[in-house]
């Protein structure tokens, strides 16, 4: 298996760094990082890695910024991630961070470490470990900020 890590220099925080070391935490796959200028050049990073490059799934990780311009902007990079898929038949994990998330530079790092990582798992649990997400299904799971849990009925 080999996992493809599109990331930006557009972030605040090294994203993909913290990305490839969990997913050497998780498994032994190989690793095709490929980093980027901003969030709308994440869609034909993930289809080079895929296509070009052979990875299986790839990650896609930015951060937008807090203005209304850069959620259009973060909107138009998941729609190109979104056709990639479809062109592709491969997963793109989607990992962004909106810089209005966290009230300060502390906790946006913090949440920008801590989405890539839990969606870095994800991503092994996706290609590896399938049978684990069935069981987690419905559960309310989150990256980043805490999980919310199931709805109770």
């Amino acid at each position: 298996m080999k996992v493809g890590v599109a990331d930006t220099t557009f972030a605040r925080v090294n994203m993909g760094a913290a990305a490839v070391d969990e997913l050497r935490r998780h498994a032994s796959v190989a690793i095709e990082r490929y980093t980027v200028p901003g969030v709308k050049d994440l869609p034909v990073a993930a289809k080079i890695l895929i296509e070009e490059r052979g990875c299986d799934i790839v990650m896609a990780l930015g951060m937008p910024g807090g203005k209304e311009k850069d959620r259009l902007c973060a909107h138009e990079a998941s729609q190109g991630l979104i056709q990639c898929q479809l062109m592709t038949n491969h997963h793109i994990i989607e990992v962004f961070v909106h810089e209005d998330e966290a009230e300060d530079d502390k906790e946006l790092a913090w949440l920008a470490e801590r989405r890539a990582r839990e969606h870095a798992e994800n991503t092994v649990k996706l290609i590896l470990r399938p049978d684990v997400l069935i069981k987690e299904a419905g559960t309310g799971q989150r990256q980043g900020f805490e999980d919310t849990g199931p709805a109770r009925q």
